[in-house]
Order: C-alpha cells, then structure tokens, then sequence
C-alpha cells in the first residue's frame, strides 16, 4: 500500500494542543506528527469501538508479544516477555521512577540540551537537577565523558536520565559512547533511564542501539522507556511501557506505575499498540522516507536563504536543532519575535537546558507543502529581524 503523506489535515478547532493557535499562526513546536495514521491501526480501533462499550481494559499476551517481536525485527534486540510493563506513558514512567529510584533532594543528571520535561519531572517531584553539557564543536554534539564522570561523581546523584536517540540534535548515540555511560553510572552506583520513545524515528539506513543492549552492565542497572505514540502518531491514545531485565528494578518499578495509577489502559491502547507494531512496518518505512525527504528540503533551503543559521546534523527524529548564535543571543526573545512576525510557531532551545538559549527547534512532521510555507515564515521572519 502507498501512503499520502503529501495531503493537508485540517486539525485546528478540533481541540488539538498542537494546533490550538490564531488562524495565521503556524505551529511547527511540539512533537506531534500532521500526517493520518496507519490505516491498520485505524482499523483496530474502530473494531474496538463497533463493540458498544467502553469499559475497562486488561493487558492481553498480544500486548507483551508486539513489544518483543518488533524490538527483535526492528533492533535485533531480544526481549522477555515479562520485562515489560505497561504505563500510560513515557513522561509518567519518568516522573514514577524519579519518585521510586530516589529521595528528595537528591540529584537527577540530564545531558543538555535534552527534552525540556526532564527537567518538570525532576523538580516536580523534589529533586535537583544537574546539567551534563554534551560537547559541543559548532557543527555536532558528542558525549563529553570528562564533565559526565565529574557530574556523576557527586555522591548526591543517584539518578540519570539518557535520551536515545538525543532529543532535540536528532543525534544518535554509538554502542561505544552507550557502554561508556553504563560503566560510569556502575561505577557511581546510578541508575539509568533510557528515554528510547523517538528509537523507531532514524533516517533510511540508520539504527539505534538499545541501551540496554551493549552490555550485561547497561542492562542491569536500566529502566528503558519504550511507547508506540511517537512513531505512529498516536501520542493521544496513551500507551507506552517501561523495559526492565533487572528483577529488583522492575519490581520497584511495577509498583511504583501502579501506586501512581500510571499501569492501567484505556479502551483503545491494547488494539492500537498491538496493531501499530504487527501491522504498522509499511507505513513506517514509508514515513522514514518522506522525513528524509524533509531533512533534505531544510537543509537545502536554510543553506541557499537563511545561512546565518546553522542546522545541526540529525540521523534520527523529525524535530531539527537550530544553531542562531551567530546573530542570537537569546533564543526565546527570538521565538517570540518569529511568532509576532510570520506567525511561524517554534520551541526556543532555552527549553532544553542553558547550552541551548542561542537555539530553536522545528517540528518537520508535515506535508511539504507545509513545510514549504513554514520554511518561508522563517527567512521572512530572520531577515526582518537582523535589521532591526
């Protein structure tokens, strides 16, 4: 089957986060897919709610059995069954194993700039975050081991959380780099989150590696969070698990989910997950393609119009890093500036930890003719604004 990415849904007045916006505005900010999903997953639904009723929901083998097959197909991964957990999703996951895995004012370190809710679900929950900058040489991020044994060294630290692939860079991490973050945290005695929800989100002939696939000691000191939302576009059916071989971890952590109330599903979560990775593949590798594409058409058009901008390199996910430090000092006035001026909605980088006040990140998730038009709102809004 040929899937059209190509055609405009319109989703605003629908009660859409993303879309919530004034009717110039174009949002291009959270992560969060403007493509139909897969017709499959469709179908399951709709067969679920042809039933009548919306009760509650258990946990079927098939679930468990999804999970396993696609990692293995998908990854060359191999999981147990029962390594699984299930959890509305991945942000919840974190937040419980914050709750679980340390006390109150202990510290939780994070390689920024990363995800800007790491940094909610640490101090939410009374917790003290530490910034481990990534390097960073203008052009790409790698793993500054020097500043990450130094930050994990803290007694203090109990906790990190790794985001695989790197969110917002798009960077993926190497088996090398993954073992190195395992046998410091063993050495520190700290445990590991693994935020892998972005893992199926590569360019065409790129691969992730699971953390808890290098080494015995990767695996035994993790909790990995997993979900079918981001990949299929169906972040709103709530659905994710967390993967843990480790018996005493996942212990903890299945009883943390369920004291949270985080470990139960709605009537939808079980068909859409179990539909998305059994039926989902062809319309995957088709989606990888069409991002691809978009990448490409980014990098192209930023280079040719708008290079006081320097697009950092992504092998992974359809969310771009933005270097503006060469005419910015401050990204979030920027983003306000850009949104008042073209009405083009983006994230300011300062979001994503201080290493990242001089960047914005861009949503390419669409069809092209709106990427298009958003591309355009951005070298309209960046020349009106370094002539001001």
């Amino acid at each position: 089957m040929k899937y059209d990415f190509d055609t405009v849904i319109n989703r605003r007045n629908t009660n859409s986060l993303k879309w919530d916006v004034a009717e110039n505005e174009l949002p291009m900010w959270v992560a969060d897919m403007d493509f139909p999903v897969a017709k499959p997953i469709l179908e399951a639904i709709q067969s679920k709610l042809q039933v009548g009723a919306l009760g509650y929901s258990i946990i079927p083998a098939g679930w468990n059995e999804a999970y396993v097959s696609w990692w293995q197909r998908r990854h060359n991964f191999t999981m147990e069954p029962d390594w699984l957990i299930f959890t509305t999703g991945v942000l919840p996951a974190i937040s419980s194993a914050v709750r679980k895995l340390t006390t109150p004012a202990e510290k939780v370190l994070i390689q920024t700039p990363v995800y800007n809710n790491f940094f909610n679900s640490i101090v939410n929950n009374g917790r003290v975050v530490v910034e481990s900058p990534l390097r960073y040489d203008g052009k790409d991020y790698s793993m500054d081991f020097e500043q990450l044994e130094q930050d994990l060294s803290d007694p203090q630290v109990s906790l990190m959380v790794l985001c695989n692939p790197q969110n917002p860079s798009g960077h993926l991490w190497s088996s090398y780099e993954l073992f190195k973050v395992g046998e410091l945290c063993q050495k520190y005695n700290v445990t590991v989150i693994a935020d892998e929800i972005h893992c199926d989100l590569t360019d065409p002939g790129k691969e992730y590696v699971p953390f808890a696939s290098v080494s015995e000691v990767c695996r035994d000191i993790s909790v990995t969070c997993i979900a079918p939302t981001k990949t299929f576009n169906i972040a709103g059916v709530n659905s994710a698990a967390v993967m843990v071989p480790n018996k005493f971890l996942r212990h903890k952590m299945w009883r943390q989910l369920n004291t949270d109330e985080v470990a139960e599903p709605n009537i939808i979560a079980m068909e859409a997950t179990v539909a998305a990775f059994n039926k989902g593949e062809e319309w995957l590798d088709q989606l990888r393609d069409y991002i691809y594409e978009n990448k490409k058409l980014c990098q192209e058009y930023i280079e040719q119009n708008i290079p006081e901008i320097y697009l950092v390199p992504s092998e992974a996910t359809y969310l771009l890093w933005l270097d503006c430090s060469r005419f910015c000092d401050n990204s979030v006035e920027l983003a306000e500036y850009i949104r008042q001026n073209s009405g083009l909605f983006l994230s300011e980088g300062a979001e994503y930890g201080q290493v990242g006040k001089q960047f914005l990140r861009i949503n390419i998730a669409c069809p092209r003719s709106v990427l298009k038009d958003g591309l355009s709102r951005l070298e309209k809004s960046v020349k009106d604004y370094l002539k001001k």
